[in-house]
């Protein structure tokens, strides 16, 4: 696994948007964002339910406040009237009504205007599962024992059709994970 730096292009974004307040990073893994972020001068509170990604992430981005919890549980208490709420790859464990349900917590943690910076997984992601499995729902799976979800451009623009304002969406690859991985890149910011 190697950081792709996706954010750099969003620095000066992240860095306009994120005022006082620091940026919420859910599902942080090993820090590489983490590192991103807190090399942009920002401060960092991040998560991630695997203990071991938490231990590595903290070695890597000591300064930043990380924490073991699971996304459908509180967020941490700093996660109020953000500016910035980055999650990569971290959003296609759950049912539909489930992610949307999270999609909503992260808009009621966002002041008015705030952004969420996100990647999902595209349904076009043949390396990591898409299509692949059992089927649960819709464009989501069991891909060797683990939910997946699969997200086309219909399902991401469903997604954030609700109190929220495009500033990019774009499917784009990379190589994170050393095989191309295919997926959307979405940048949304919190209407009014």
């Amino acid at each position: 696994m190697f950081s792709d730096r996706w954010l750099d292009r969003w620095t000066s974004l992240m860095t306009q948007r994120s005022g006082s307040a620091p940026v919420l990073e859910i599902g942080c893994g090993h820090g590489d964002d983490t590192v991103t972020l807190l090399g942009a001068g920002l401060d960092v509170v991040a998560f991630d339910l695997s203990r071991a990604s938490v231990a590595a992430a903290r070695l890597r981005a000591p300064s930043a406040r990380i924490e073991c919890r699971d996304t459908r549980d509180p967020f941490p208490r700093e996660a109020a009237d953000l500016g910035i709420v980055v999650a990569s790859l971290s959003r296609h464990y759950f049912p539909w009504a489930q992610t949307q349900s999270i999609v909503e917590r992260i808009r009621n943690v966002l002041r008015p205007g705030g952004v969420l910076l996100c990647r999902l997984n595209s349904t076009q992601d043949s390396n990591f599962g898409a299509g692949a499995g059992a089927l649960i729902e819709e464009n989501y799976y069991l891909v060797d024992g683990q939910p997946k979800r699969f997200f086309d451009e219909e399902s991401v623009s469903e997604l954030f059709q609700n109190g929220w304002r495009t500033i990019s969406q774009e499917h784009m690859t990379t190589r994170k994970y050393f095989r191309r991985k295919a997926l959307w890149e979405v940048v949304v910011e919190r209407a009014g």
